[in-house]
C-alpha cells in the first residue's frame, strides 16, 4: 500500500512567500504577478509586481527607487531615457504662480530662458558663468535674454567676439544748470536705437559720458561711436532785461519775459529733446520750465514759474525707467516754484527759505531746477540754482 503525506501549508524561510494548498489548488501569498492591473493599489506591496498598473499607487515604495522603461510623464513635465522636459510657461504665467519653492525650474517662453526660482531675487535665467557676454566695459548685467552694459562715466565698449554684429543703445546727455531767478535747466538729448552696426575690428568703441551743467551752464554730450547726444542748455544768468533759455539736447526757460530755448540743437531724427518754457512775468521773473525728451517746458505765467517738460521712458536696461526730465522754474519773490519733469528734472526755486532749486537726477540727463533768491534781497551770489544731473550710456545685445 502506498504511502501518503499531506501537507496544508509550506513558509519559506527566505521571506519570499507562502504556499498554501487547498482542494481547489495552489495559493502563493508575498509574490504578484500579473499582465496588468486596473484598479486602485492603496496598501503596501511587499513583493514584486509586473505588468501595467493603470489605477493610483498610494502605498509606500519602500524600496526607494521607481524604474521605468520608457517615460515618466506629468502634465507638460517629463522624465524619459533621453532628457527631461521643464514645465513650460510664460511670464504671466510665472508670475500668476502662488508659494512657489525656491530651485524651481521653468522654461520661460516669453524670455526664451529656462529661469530658477531664487526666492529673495526672483526669478533668475539660468545660464553658466560669462555666458553671452561678447564684449567688455561697464557695469555688465544679464536679463530677460539681454547682456547690457551700463556706462555712467566715460570707458570703453570692447567686442571680445566675432559673433556680435549689431547691438541696442540708449544714449542721454549732461542736463543743463538751472538759470539765476528763472528758467528751468534743459535736458540732455536722448537717443535710443537698436540694430546698430559693429564690428570686432578694431572692435574698441570709446564711450563718452556726459557731465550735468553747473548754474547757468549747458550740459556736456554723450557719445557712442557715431551717435552724440548734445548737453541740456543751461539757464539765462541774471544779466539784466529780457533773457531768453538757451537752446541745446533740450531748451532752458526763459527768464524776465525771455523766451524759451530750442530744443533738438543740433537737429536729429527722431529729434533728441524739446523747446524750454517761455516767461511771461517781469515783477517776480517766473521762469519756464526746461524742456525735456517728450515733452517742451510749460511758461511761466505772474508769480507761477513753469513746470519742466517730462523725459522718455526705456527698457534697455531691464527695468522701466524714465530719462531725460527738464527742470522747472523758478523765480524771484513770492512765486510758485515749477515742478521737475519725469526723468530726473529739478523743482524749481521759489521765495526764500525754502523751497531751494533741485539737481537734476544723477544718470538720466535732467535738468537743473530754475534759481530763487536764496537769501534776503536780490544777489547774483545768492541766487540758488540747481545742477544738471549727468547722463548714461547703454549698450545692450541678446545673450
Amino acid at each position: 500500500m502506498a504511502s501518503e503525506i499531506r501537507v496544508n501549508t509550506i513558509n519559506n524561510r527566505s521571506g519570499l512567500g507562502t504556499v498554501n494548498f487547498t482542494d481547489s489548488g495552489v495559493i502563493v501569498s508575498g509574490v504578484a504577478t500579473a499582465t496588468s492591473f486596473s484598479g486602485d493599489l492603496t496598501g503596501n506591496v511587499a513583493g514584486n509586481v509586473t505588468g501595467d498598473v493603470t489605477g493610483d499607487v498610494t502605498g509606500d515604495v519602500n524600496a526607494g527607487v521607481v524604474t521605468a522603461t520608457s517615460s515618466i510623464v506629468v502634465g507638460d513635465k517629463f522624465i524619459n531615457s533621453s532628457g527631461v522636459g521643464l514645465g513650460t510657461t510664460t511670464t504671466a504665467g510665472r508670475n500668476a504662480g502662488v508659494g512657489t519653492a525656491i530651485g524651481t525650474l521653468i522654461y520661460n517662453s516669453s524670455t526664451t530662458t529656462v529661469e530658477v526660482y531664487t526666492g529673495p531675487s526672483g526669478w533668475q535665467s539660468v545660464r553658466s558663468s560669462g555666458s553671452g557676454i561678447k564684449a567688455t566695459g561697464g557695469t555688465i548685467t544679464q536679463v530677460f535674454g539681454k547682456t547690457i552694459h551700463t556706462f555712467t562715466a566715460t570707458g570703453s565698449f570692447t567686442i571680445t567676439d566675432a559673433s556680435l554684429t549689431s547691438v541696442d543703445y540708449l544714449v542721454v546727455a549732461g542736463g543743463g544748470g538751472g538759470g539765476y531767478f528763472g528758467g528751468g535747466g534743459g535736458a540732455g538729448g536722448f537717443r535710443t536705437g537698436s540694430g546698430f552696426s559693429v564690428s570686432s575690428t578694431p572692435g574698441a568703441y570709446n564711450i563718452t559720458v556726459g557731465a550735468g551743467g553747473e548754474k547757468c551752464s549747458d550740459g556736456t554730450p554723450s557719445i557712442f561711436s557715431t551717435i552724440t547726444s548734445t548737453g541740456g542748455g543751461g539757464g539765462a544768468p541774471d544779466a539784466g532785461g529780457i533773457q531768453p533759455g538757451r537752446s541745446g539736447g533740450s531748451g532752458s526757460g526763459g527768464r524776465n519775459s525771455g523766451t524759451g530755448g530750442a530744443g533738438n540743437t543740433p537737429p536729429t531724427s527722431p529729434p533728441q529733446g524739446n523747446p524750454g518754457g517761455g516767461s511771461n512775468s517781469v515783477a517776480n521773473y517766473a521762469g519756464g520750465g526746461g524742456g525735456g525728451a517728450s515733452q517742451s517746458g510749460t511758461d511761466g505765467a505772474g508769480s507761477t514759474a513753469g513746470n519742466g517738460g517730462d523725459g522718455t521712458a526705456s527698457t534697455i536696461s531691464g527695468l522701466t525707467v524714465t530719462y531725460a526730465g527738464g527742470g522747472g522754474g523758478g523765480g524771484y519773490g513770492a512765486v510758485t516754484a515749477g515742478s521737475g519733469g519725469l526723468g530726473g528734472g529739478g523743482i524749481g526755486g521759489a521765495n526764500y527759505p525754502t523751497p531751494l532749486a533741485g539737481d537734476g537726477t544723477t544718470a538720466t540727463g535732467g535738468g537743473g531746477g530754475g534759481g530763487n533768491n536764496a537769501s534776503p534781497g536780490p544777489s547774483i551770489e545768492s541766487s540758488n540754482t540747481g545742477r544738471g544731473g549727468s547722463g548714461i550710456v547703454i549698450i545692450s545685445y541678446p545673450t
